[in-house]
């Protein structure tokens, strides 16, 4: 009697043990409407969205912070780790900037995760409203800096999926100085001449994944500073912009290379750039190493496929000299479609350090239904496949 009792004990204390082993799991919701929030455009949601982060980032299990539909007008906001668990940040809703352009601010940034870990940002829309911030810049009057919309900084296993971003004042979205971030399904619109609007800036971080992704804006879909290494890019469309950028790198001095870069399955269209490398005519010890663009088809884009390292925007701090950045092994492969200028392809590498190791194969590309044209400077490297334009290698 008394070890049946004893057995049916235990059998009770194992599936408490069980079941309080699956509810640790389960994960702590956190409503913003609930600290506060309020879908109306109108009322100041930030307090109650850093409310609803801080208990979050303090808890000791896993946790969503939910946005329900509507529209939240958000501040200039920081979300800081290091945080006792995962984070998942689940929009339904839209997140929207102040109508004023000045009240984010000199801070460079709108919505800011920091020192974060282990974060995942999931749907919903973000309006910066930029346009007044872009009028201001037009008009050579005094104005702020400008705030980028999304800026993830020094943070680690970031998942950022299927997000829109519409008109920010600057960068839709800065990678800097992380590890293992994933960007897929996002879509960033911005005007073709909104100045300065980045859809993704990647810098001094290493293993960030670029997928699915459509990118329209004023400036680069995506640009690629200093620092990068190992980044992948697949099934991107971009355009309008200026193309997939690295660079521009060697403004500095000392400053860190790019390497491991590799850009699939992609999409221009009506961009002022396809697939770009450029640095600054300028003393620098950075490079550019081992990168693949391939795969790729490009309509009516102005400069398919380039390389200037001549850069020296209104001529201030690099006349006179020529570009550090020493740029080697690049492959082009299976890249076709459509210039919208006669030179579809330029090499205008620097005459100090050459550009070596370059690889074209099975290139493609007309203007006005002839075969375009390319052009070669200081520059070594292999040619094999279908070429069109005419390889100057």
């Amino acid at each position: 009697m008394v070890a049946i009792k004893l057995t049916v004990c235990c059998r009770i204390i194992y599936t408490l043990f069980i079941f309080l082993g699956k509810s640790s799991n389960i994960n702590a919701a956190y409503n913003v409407i609930s600290y506060g929030a309020k879908p109306d455009e109108k009322t100041d949601s930030t307090p109650s969205f850093i409310k609803a982060w801080t208990l979050a980032c303090n808890s000791v299990t896993a946790s969503t912070i939910y946005v329900p539909k509507g529209r939240y007008l958000i501040k200039a906001a920081v979300f800081r780790g290091a945080c006792k668990n995962r984070i998942t940040f689940q929009i339904d809703g839209t997140i929207v900037a102040p109508t004023d352009y000045r009240a984010l601010g000199n801070s460079g940034f709108w919505i800011l995760f920091i020192q974060v870990d282990r974060l995942t940002l999931i749907g919903g829309t973000l309006d910066a409203k930029g346009a007044g911030f872009w009028a201001c810049r037009k008009s050579g009057k005094k104005c702020p800096v400008g705030a980028r919309s999304i800026t993830v900084n020094s943070a680690n296993n970031v998942v950022i999926s299927g997000l829109t971003s519409i008109n920010s004042q600057r960068s839709h979205l800065v990678i800097s100085s992380c590890n293992n971030v994933v960007v897929r399904n996002v879509k960033f619109f911005a005007p073709n001449q909104s100045p300065n609007t980045d859809g993704i800036h990647v810098e001094s971080s290493t293993g960030v994944t670029i997928t699915g992704s459509t990118l329209q804006t004023g400036d680069d879909c995506i640009s690629i500073g200093p620092g990068t290494r190992n980044m992948l890019m697949n099934n991107i469309k971009c355009g309008p912009g200026h193309g997939i950028s690295i660079g521009s790198l060697g403004k500095q001095l000392n400053e860190d290379g790019v390497q491991n870069v590799t850009l699939s399955n992609a999409v221009f269209i009506g961009s002022d750039n396809g697939v770009r490398i450029k640095s600054w005519a300028r003393a620098s010890n950075s490079f550019v190493r081992n990168v693949v663009f391939q795969n790729i088809v490009m309509h009516n884009v102005d400069n398919p496929i380039l390389i200037d390292q001549n850069y020296c925007p209104d001529n201030q701090g690099c006349p006179r000299q020529t570009s550090g950045v020493k740029i080697s092994q690049v492959t082009y492969r299976n890249i076709k479609g459509t210039s919208a200028t006669q030179v579809a392809v330029t090499f205008d590498c620097s005459p100090s350090n050459p550009c070596s190791g370059i690889r074209l194969q099975d290139i493609k590309l007309t203007f006005m239904n002839r075969a375009a044209t390319s052009s070669c400077k200081n520059i070594a490297g292999t040619s094999n496949g279908v070429l069109m334009p005419e390889s100057c290698l």
